[in-house]
């Protein structure tokens, strides 16, 4: 019980510390609505060249764009998230005071970057996609029971997305400079995780593997379950089989890392 409020005071934190960022959330959804725009009328212009694209209809597909937006910075598809903190940490050395702490070091930074995800959501996703729902024609289910079964698989998403993040920031225990592997997780995740293009719109076997790798259960699964293109069930163990997984993988890879911990300077 103890443990549990520990991680729970952590989220909250994470959450407070965001929330401090008024002019950075305010520029945020700024920026995330001007690019859900411009999103917007390339998929409709796409789809009235390729109608049906993917499964999709148009509305669907604008759906799609403004549900992106919406989780973009809550997922940290392109950075923004714990990982740089951390690996700047692994680099200087403070990490070995969070080895310190009497809290599990992969579950301390999950909980942190949950608060931090959650509020990212409600402060920099809810008005882009809001804003998408007035200005274009949408495809919105009615039922509360959609809207619930989609809030689990972001929720899902979010520890997906830390799981791998957590995973890229450990090489710094090895390069102590992670930025390269960081960016390359960055440019991977917007395209894997269908920011660009919906997964399901990938050709062949390219679709295939992209539709089954991690990054999937970060924005297309969520939105398949909102539209309605697929089993609510069946994603959650899609996304939930990927969490335990990379999280398994990032507790063996940090019992490696932490085994011998290598200082910047000694």
């Amino acid at each position: 019980m103890g443990a549990g409020r520990l991680y729970l005071a952590v989220t909250v934190s994470g959450f407070r510390r965001y929330a401090t960022y008024r002019v950075a959330t305010a520029a945020g959804v700024f920026t995330n609505t001007v690019f859900g725009l411009i999103l917007a009328y390339t998929y409709l212009a796409l789809w009235e060249e390729r109608p049906r694209l993917g499964g999709y209809d148009q509305a669907e597909a604008v759906t799609y764009v403004w549900l992106g937006q919406a989780l973009f910075a809550t997922l940290a598809v392109q950075g923004g998230g714990f990982e740089n903190e951390f690996a700047e940490r692994v680099r200087t050395g403070e990490v070995a005071i969070d080895l310190y702490r009497p809290a599990d070091l992969q579950l301390w930074w999950l909980a942190n970057d949950l608060g931090r995800a959650v509020f990212q959501l409600l402060g920099r996703g809810v008005l882009p996609f809001v804003f998408g729902a007035l200005v274009f024609p949408v495809a919105l289910p009615g039922d509360p029971l959609v809207w619930l079964s989609c809030l689990v698989a972001v929720f899902l998403g979010m520890v997906v997305s830390f799981a791998i993040r957590y995973l890229v920031a450990l090489s710094t225990f090895w390069l102590l400079d992670g930025t390269g592997v960081l960016q390359m997780m960055m440019i991977t995740g917007l395209f894997c995780s269908g920011m660009v293009l919906p997964l399901n719109a990938f050709p062949g076997e390219l679709g295939e593997v992209v539709r089954v790798l991690p990054w999937a259960a970060l924005l297309q699964t969520p939105a398949d379950v909102l539209l309605g293109h697929a089993a609510p069930l069946r994603m959650f163990a899609f996304q939930a089989g990927w969490a335990v997984a990379l999280l398994a993988l990032g507790r063996l890879v940090q019992s490696a890392a932490t085994r011998r911990v290598v200082v910047q300077g000694g």
